[in-house]
């Protein structure tokens, strides 16, 4: 998951990098305040602790890097934003970390350029002793907690898109409100007992002089800088806020119009696609696959402007290519429109909805196709509730194989089934099926023991399992839409089912399944098999016994499979 976590150009990479830094920084801050909850010692000993990241001059330079960094990418995201339109948890984490440097500043001159300029000593109780009875000590709590707010909507929205967070959000979650609740009782108590000691008669001097505290003269000198530092902050907002209303004043100055065929007509700028401008303005258009140029419903036929836009790139010509849409034809989430232009959109809205709210999702999966062998010719002596009876009997035998191997099944097919193998990662889909197609022949067999038990004919089965790209969606109506899978791969495992038939196995297993999976099958056994249907000839493994299959499989890794598969590969 590496690759998508790291996923963006150099900006987005520095934001996320000091992002952490500042984000570990503030917990440990949190938890330097925490200490207070034992002692004033433990106080001590933690914020030696973080004084070994932070309390030296490589440590100081790389967090104010990040400070600065991160403060100097937040003024340019305001700056370079096309709109103001946002999510609320963007808004929010936009607003709060905008307020960081109001407090920041005050923060970092107080303590850190007092400490360096007039030598106060910037230990934990002298801090918030110095806070201690103002306004300033929530001030800086409130400081500390906005970063963290801040911080921790950023850490979700980085790692919201891999697969593991999702388990981790509830403790997480706990982990955000337990952190700044334990820093809070931790000042409050800290600072009552620091403060407690402060105003016993005779101590307040000599606390005074042993924290090195800075005179009226040097106080006055602090603030001077913290008013500079504060408008110079303020000015480079307003510099930031300037330069977004300037771009968007020069973007709608180059400003063209995009006429639909119901008459509506709207001003956009440059730079967005078709389709995000319907999406942008609230016009209905649909778009099944997210944008992505991999479905035509989005396609619009273009009645005025055509000259004006730029050929369509490879990809989406390939998908055109794919429906004979006319030259007049485009991909509303491919083309980004440089000039006017009036447009019809294929697909229109019907009433209140145009297409079903879940959208396909595409996913590379196994896919097995299960059969009984001869169940028509079986069944015609039985009594319906027989014939029930038995199917019932036996799925109830097979399927569990199919469950605990981490598979579903899509549906039942009178005799038959089609089960999916919905994993994290192909190679995880790949293995799922076959351990599930192994333990089948398994429970198959002892399913043919207790019915000669009773007296009756073993069951025979035929399964085809398969591996590849499939579109999972809800087709039908609006009121009954089931969900159900596409692909040339649903295709393939069936026509693998099929031709068990004429082999007499019980098993056919193509070798990109066992190739996902990372291992190898004997070479000398695999053929190939023109399926009626698919384009290309599908290459596989006949099981006799599906029971034995990952008999005859080998890991990849094994050097001496591995050996064996190309020295066959060269023979062939």
């Amino acid at each position: 998951m590496t690759h998508v976590l790291w996923r963006g150009d150099l900006i987005q990479r520095s934001r996320t990098v000091s992002g952490v830094f500042l984000l570990t920084y503030a917990f440990l801050h949190f938890l330097n305040i925490a200490a207070g909850l034992v002692s004033a010692d433990f106080m001590f000993q933690v914020q030696e602790f973080r004084r070994l990241l932070t309390g030296h001059p490589p440590g100081q330079i790389l967090l104010f890097s990040a400070l600065f960094t991160h403060f100097s990418l937040a003024l340019w995201q305001v700056a370079s934003r096309r709109t103001l339109r946002m999510s609320p948890a963007q808004a929010l984490q936009l607003i709060l970390g905008l307020l960081i440097p109001l407090q920041l500043i005050q923060h970092l001159i107080f303590t850190s350029y007092a400490s360096s300029a007039y030598g106060l000593d910037d230990d934990m109780p002298s801090i918030i002793l110095l806070m201690w009875n103002s306004p300033e000590i929530w001030q800086q709590y409130l400081l500390l907690l906005v970063v963290w707010v801040h911080g921790c909507i950023g850490l979700h929205m980085w790692l919201r898109i891999t697969d593991w967070w999702s388990r981790l959000l509830p403790y997480m979650i706990g982990l955000a409100v337990l952190v700044p609740s334990l820093a809070l009782a931790g000042l409050l108590t800290e600072g009552r007992r620091i403060w407690s000691v402060f105003i016993r008669p005779g101590n307040a001097s000599v606390i005074r002089d042993s924290f090195n505290w800075p005179n009226n003269t040097a106080f006055a000198r602090l603030y001077e800088i913290y008013d500079f530092a504060f408008w110079l902050f303020i000015a480079l907002l307003s510099a930031a806020v300037l330069i977004f209303y300037l771009r968007r004043f020069i973007r709608k100055r180059k400003s063209l119009q995009i006429r639909y065929e119901n008459g509506t007509q709207i001003t956009i700028e440059h730079g967005l696609t078709l389709l995000e401008i319907s999406q942008l303005n609230g016009l209905p258009h649909t778009s099944l696959c997210g944008g992505k140029g991999r479905c035509t419903t989005c396609r619009i036929e273009i009645t005025k402007g055509l000259e004006n836009l730029a050929p369509p790139s490879s990809a989406e010509a390939r998908t055109l290519k794919a429906i004979k849409a006319r030259d007049n034809v485009r991909l509303a989430c491919q083309i980004r429109p440089t000039a006017s232009l009036s447009i019809q959109r294929v697909y229109q809205a019907k009433g209140r909805r145009q297409v079903h709210s879940a959208q396909g999702v595409e996913k590379t999966i196994a896919v097995l196709f299960l059969d009984i062998r001869g169940f028509t010719a079986r069944s015609a002596g039985l009594l319906p509730y027989d014939i029930v009876f038995l199917l019932n009997r036996f799925f109830d035998a097979i399927v569990p194989e199919i469950t605990m191997a981490g598979g579903t099944v899509d549906k039942y097919m009178g005799d038959g089934l089609l089960a999916l193998f919905e994993m994290n990662s192909p190679e995880q889909s790949a293995q799922a099926g076959i351990t599930a197609a192994g333990n089948i022949g398994v429970a198959l067999a002892r399913f043919n023991r207790m019915l000669a038990s009773e007296g009756e004919d073993p069951v025979r089965i035929g399964m085809g399992l398969h591996t590849g790209t499939v579109v999972l969606g809800e087709i039908g109506t609006t009121d009954n839409a089931p969900r159900t899978l596409i692909g040339s791969a649903v295709n393939a495992a069936s026509r693998l089912e099929a031709k068990t038939k004429e082999l007499g196995v019980e098993l056919l297993i193509s070798d990109s399944v066992v190739q996902a999976a990372g291992m190898v099958a004997p070479q000398a056994m695999l053929q190939d098999f023109s399926l009626r249907g698919v384009d290309h000839p599908v290459r596989a493994l006949p099981v006799a016994q599906a029971s034995t299959l990952e008999q005859l499989l080998s890991p990849l890794t094994d050097p001496e499979a591995t050996t064996f598969a190309v020295a066959t590969d060269q023979e062939r």
